[in-house]
């Protein structure tokens, strides 16, 4: 029997991770040692103590219940205490924070919560696919701006057709981001609000890589901007920070009507985190200092080994001290892609082609840090003997 999908489904390109693991598992199968640079997954263990959190509350009868979607008071208010030491912003715990199951999931119920076909959400290219596909899903559709390397890749609000603005729904933001590892400043984030109010939008800040970065200018938080709850939320992710991607524990905190209606579409859809993983989220988040610093000695030297291999083999990148990649030029002759197979064909290495997130990522690729430092060493290595 053949069953059609939702015509949603047909519109989706591949997803690009999913495609990176199909290549690098045939790879494997025919018994080449495939090394990925591809996908932003951090190789550090989830420290002790909070994986020791976990074990303690799962054997807690009363945590095997239906969790609530609108999180654990304790855990609210350990995020609340996190922004207020982290970013000195102060957040109401019941109505200002919720849980999600990894920022992911917050940011495509949001594109259901607010947005009706036909609606847009303003979004960069290069960015995340999940904004582009999320606004998919709901029926809207992607308004796409250029980061470009002459602005240092900050989104630049006079590209925005002012018609468009007038049209959008919510505005997709992210800094540091992923994929280019640009940052920005206060100044930066109250322009988006002064447009955002201007024109009615609901502004959406990915953080998810707030606490990866070098030396003492640490990124801000949106909610840093004056007047930047009025307008709009930021998404914010236990996975890079705490190196706990498969535990699918992230929040959303600001606008406090936005996180109501949020958290009415949640309840409906899912029956939110499980209690175990708030309780050792909690644990991450009051220690958050210790994980922040232990991680970035590691990403750290891992950026400056691969700056220092590019700027041997003379290959020009985005020279950012935040998030967990480095976005390269390909060298002359290349597309993102051709270069990327070529990696692959050559060298066994897997890049992903800056083109994979929008057209403007053309001409680049996205180095992933997330793996052991000999390994990415072999990386760099057999790069090296290939070009």
């Amino acid at each position: 029997m053949h069953f059609e999908e939702a015509d949603r489904l047909k519109s989706l390109p591949p997803y690009l991770f999913a495609e990176i693991d199909k290549l690098i598992n045939k790879k494997r199968k025919e018994g080449l040692d495939v090394i990925s640079l591809g996908i932003g997954d951090p190789d550090i263990p989830t420290s002790k103590d909070i994986v020791e959190t976990l074990c303690e509350e799962a054997n807690v009868p009363e945590n095997h219940r239906y969790p609530s979607s609108y999180g654990l008071r304790i855990f609210k208010e350990a995020v609340s205490k996190f922004y207020l030491q982290r970013f000195d912003v102060t957040l109401d715990p019941e109505r200002e924070v919720i849980p999600l199951m990894g920022s992911k999931e917050g940011i495509a119920d949001l594109a259901y919560t607010f947005i009706n076909p036909g609606d847009y959400a303003i979004m960069t290219d290069p960015s995340y696919l999940v904004y582009k596909i999320s606004t998919l899903f709901a029926g809207g559709i992607p308004y796409k701006v250029p980061l470009k390397e002459e602005d240092d890749f900050l989104l630049d609000i006079e590209d925005i057709d002012s018609e468009i603005a007038k049209k959008a729904k919510i505005m997709y933001i992210n800094y540091p981001n992923n994929p280019t590892s640009a940052t920005c400043d206060k100044n930066f984030f109250e322009k988006i609000v002064s447009f955002a109010e201007k024109n009615n939008i609901i502004v959406c800040h990915d953080n998810a890589y707030s606490d990866v970065y070098q030396g003492e200018n640490k990124p801000m938080s949106f909610l840093n901007a004056y007047g930047s709850k009025n307008t709009g939320i930021e998404f914010n992710s236990l996975s890079k920070t705490f190196n706990m991607t498969g535990w699918r524990i992230g929040y959303a905190v600001g606008n406090a009507g936005i996180i109501e209606s949020l958290g009415k579409y949640k309840t409906n859809v899912d029956s939110g985190v499980f209690n175990a993983v708030q309780y050792a989220a909690v644990k991450a988040l009051e220690n958050y200092k210790i994980h922040t610093e232990y991680n970035n000695k590691i990403y750290n030297r891992r950026r400056e080994l691969i700056k220092r291999t590019l700027d041997d083999m003379g290959i020009d990148y985005h020279d950012s001290n935040a998030a967990i990649y480095v976005w390269a030029k390909v060298p002359e002759g290349f597309t993102s892609a051709s270069f990327s197979k070529m990696l692959l064909d050559k060298a066994n290495v897997v890049v992903t082609p800056g083109v994979e997130f929008g057209e403007n990522g053309e001409g680049y690729i996205r180095i992933s840090m997330t793996l052991e430092d000999s390994r990415l060493e072999e990386a760099l290595k057999r790069v090296r003997n290939v070009l």
